[in-house]
């Protein structure tokens, strides 16, 4: 059954499950374990056993932390830097990119099932990354051809273990409309995770809520939910006016720890992993803003630390609140 999507047919997420995820993959391997990622790109440890065992660590180190709160976990796999423009920098073809991506799901899949007994539910999910930088869209896709540069990386996961679709550090709507259409078109469940700056819009600067409200408008709500990752919630707090109905559209937050910008983050040559129990409460907070909040991971700086006092402080405000 490893090898068995067992969460396509209806993500717990969505139940409002509370679900925690990772923190910073390629930060954590390059500054805590000291590892080297060709262009950021974690899938490169795919190749060999020892690259394998270290991704094998950074997940169990989140399984360890969804067994010690009672929470679900969702594993997302290390190919956010696994498509075309990145990869053809490190020498993978189209048939190379989907032998990646295939063993970044059996991975998962083979955690999945020897944890089953500790952590219930484990989500599987596809990352897929952007085309360009995660920070910049120096150059942008329309929205017909991002749904077809996407499209294989995802028809690929779509013959995987995998339960959806995540679409990691969206910089603009145009690509994230065409992720949504891909997915759609091979039957994935696809969440839509926009990077936003310090002011709180996103690096195309669109506001948060305009460009959720572009990507249902033209995907006919195609997400089954939006995320917020790669920013301080210090930095888009403030968006999220009440009232607002596109904010029952967001379910998840993958934050920075360090309130740099972008800019600064791009400059910096030491790992800033700001304050975990500061980062905790924030999540709290957010919890009384967003109504669907119900995954909970980080991003750039983060690590198991994190997300240990995140799930000590937010998933105590999660009593109560309906499974919907």
């Amino acid at each position: 059954m490893s090898n068995v999507p067992l969460y396509r047919a209806q993500l717990p997420q969505l139940r409002g499950v509370p679900m925690l995820a990772d923190g910073g993959m390629e930060t954590t391997l390059i500054f805590h374990d000291g590892l080297e990622l060709p262009l950021f790109a974690s899938f490169t440890l795919l190749e060999s056993a020892a690259g394998k065992a270290a991704l094998l660590r950074y997940f169990e180190s989140y399984i360890e932390v969804a067994r010690k709160h009672g929470a679900g976990l969702i594993l997302e796999s290390a190919t956010w830097r696994a498509n075309p423009d990145w990869a053809a920098q490190l020498g993978y073809d189209a048939e190379g990119l989907a032998r990646i991506d295939r063993e970044a799901i059996e991975l998962l899949a083979g955690l999945r099932a020897e944890h089953a007994d500790d952590v219930s539910p484990i989500v599987i999910s596809g990352c897929v990354g952007p085309q360009g930088d995660g920070y910049s869209p120096a150059e942008t896709m329309s929205s017909e051809r991002a749904e077809a540069y996407h499209a294989p990386q995802i028809a690929t996961f779509a013959t995987t273990a995998a339960d959806m679709v995540g679409a990691i550090t969206m910089t603009y709507a145009e690509e994230a409309i065409g992720v949504t259409r891909a997915a759609r078109a091979h039957e994935m469940p696809v969440a839509i995770s926009f990077t936003v700056e310090t002011d709180g819009c996103l690096p195309s600067g669109q506001s948060l809520g305009d460009a959720i409200a572009q990507v249902d408008r033209e995907t006919a709500g195609g997400p089954e939910y939006y995320m917020i990752n790669c920013a301080h919630p210090d930095h888009f707090e403030d968006a999220l006016e009440a009232g607002s109905p596109w904010l029952e559209r967001i379910r998840g937050v993958r934050a920075n720890a360090s309130r740099l910008s972008h800019a600064e983050l791009d400059e910096a040559t030491e790992l800033d992993s700001g304050d975990a129990d500061e980062l905790a409460a924030a999540y709290a907070r957010l919890q009384r803003r967003l109504p669907g909040f119900c995954v909970a991971g980080g991003c750039c700086g983060t690590d198991e630390r994190h997300i240990d006092a995140i799930a000590g402080t937010w998933l105590p405000t999660m009593a109560g609140k309906a499974v919907r």
